[in-house]
């Protein structure tokens, strides 16, 4: 049968944590007590149902405001989508949604076809940073700024190789097309990928984010 994910009310806390320490954990875990709360949304609702069907487990987060502009709302923190991905913090709903659908499908046939050996973990730059673009200081503040931007920084094989954006973009040619096509691929999934291709600032990281604009660099 399959397991609720719902959220449940308080006073169940007690007989879940019995019942939980037979059958496992559901995939949304219930944020601590706060002042500040998950705003409750049919657009919240509908993205948390994809993350359930996508077999993710993830923590679902308070809303947060930081000041200076900067937030975390309908925010989550993927725990596990199969392969382990290092510096996760606050994402966005829907970021998270295509970052998971990605890493789960979008990996593993260009790793195998290049190299014969499928990514065990990916590791980003992390998502949730109150800045503005490129850190300047008359910019606006970034998609980071909003958990709503993860920056992927390189991919491990199984069989010990480590593919990094910085070097791998411009170097040996499965490299290159591994990292073109997991580019290419993520342009079907978020709405602004840029790449070393877009400007020297992304050199070394692949930038995805579910902001305004539609780009694809």
């Amino acid at each position: 049968m399959r397991q609720s994910r719902a959220v449940k009310p308080m006073v169940a806390l007690a007989a879940l944590a019995l019942l939980f320490g037979c059958i496992g954990a559901p995939h949304r875990q219930r944020p601590p007590p706060r002042a500040d709360r998950v705003l409750d949304t049919p657009a919240l609702r509908q993205c948390l149902a994809r993350l359930d069907l996508g077999v993710a487990r993830y923590r679902l987060l308070p809303d947060r405001d930081f000041g200076n502009g900067c937030s975390a709302k309908s925010a989550v923190q993927l725990l596990d989508i199969g392969t382990p991905v290092s510096s996760l913090g606050a994402m966005t709903c829907p970021l998270a949604s295509s970052f998971a659908q990605w890493v789960q499908s979008d990996l593993q046939i260009p790793a195998m076809g290049e190299f014969g050996s499928p990514v065990v973990k990916v590791e980003t730059f992390g998502s949730y940073a109150c800045r503005n673009v490129n850190n300047a200081a008359d910019a606006r503040l970034s998609e980071h700024a909003f958990a709503n931007a993860v920056d992927v920084s390189a991919f491990v094989l199984k069989d010990g190789t480590r593919i990094a954006v910085l070097g791998g973009w411009r170097g040996d040619e499965r490299r290159a097309r591994f990292l073109r096509a997991v580019r290419d691929a993520a342009c079907r999934r978020f709405r602004t990928v840029l790449s070393p291709d877009y400007n020297a600032l992304h050199e070394d990281h692949l930038h995805f984010d579910m902001g305004g604009s539609q780009l694809c660099r």
